[in-house]
């Protein structure tokens, strides 16, 4: 098992089919397990193109990402999905809950798609639910819920599958700021109790020092 969870080697991404414009450019970076990473950059820079690669949404122009030591790359779709599914959890700056089901169910719904049985699936949102301090909202639909509580909903969807690493794009950007430092709080939690790997997109610099390592993309190019 390789000590790092996530590699980027010489990665770089251009976009446009006459004309190319190169977003990312020449991209290392190596995440080990247990870390908790943030990364930030000015609009522009390529902090969502980033994610998109290293979250196996796209594939580089060049170079290689490795998740557990697999290039996600090389991968067709229906292989990459399970990938997904299994090694990552995702929390977004909107939380994409479904307005129709409860905040367990919400949770529930990763596990089920990679097959977890029902009563163990609804057991772990249950547990996920009260490691982000919502034990009493179990049934609650999103429309009940709160901005904060609605973020930590979907940290705990992101979480109960239990993957190797988190990806957090701008978790506390549609958030106040005592909501946003309750998430910042639960995920260097989740990161130093349970040594989740957290990567963390923000432009926020005060959210970011939270990192135990901190790096900045600028005109493509991690400094």
């Amino acid at each position: 098992m390789s000590e790092n969870i996530l590699e980027a080697r010489g990665v770089s991404r251009e976009l446009g089919a006459e004309v190319k414009t190169r977003i990312l450019d020449g991209i290392d970076l190596a995440v080990p397990r247990g870390q908790f990473v943030a990364l930030t950059g000015a609009s522009g820079s390529g902090k969502s193109t980033l994610l998109y690669l290293l979250g196996a949404l796209d594939r580089p122009s060049a170079g290689a990402v490795y998740l557990d030591g697999v290039d996600i790359g090389a991968l067709d779709d229906g292989a990459r999905g399970r990938l997904r599914n299994e090694k990552l959890g995702f929390v977004f700056q909107f939380h994409f809950l479904l307005p129709e089901f409860t905040a367990a169910e919400n949770v529930m719904i990763p596990m089920l798609r990679r097959g977890v049985p029902e009563p163990e699936a609804r057991s772990r949102a249950m547990a996920a639910l009260r490691d982000v301090d919502l034990p009493g909202f179990f049934e609650r639909r999103p429309g009940k819920l709160s901005g904060g509580q609605q973020q930590r909903v979907a940290i705990a969807r992101a979480v109960a599958n239990r993957p190797e690493i988190v990806l957090a794009a701008a978790p506390t950007g549609n958030l106040d700021s005592e909501d946003g430092e309750r998430v910042i709080n639960l995920l260097a939690r989740l990161n130093r109790e349970q040594g989740m790997t957290v990567v963390m997109f923000t432009n926020d610099p005060d959210f970011a020092q939270r990192a135990s390592r901190r790096l900045v993309l600028k005109d493509g190019r991690l400094d």
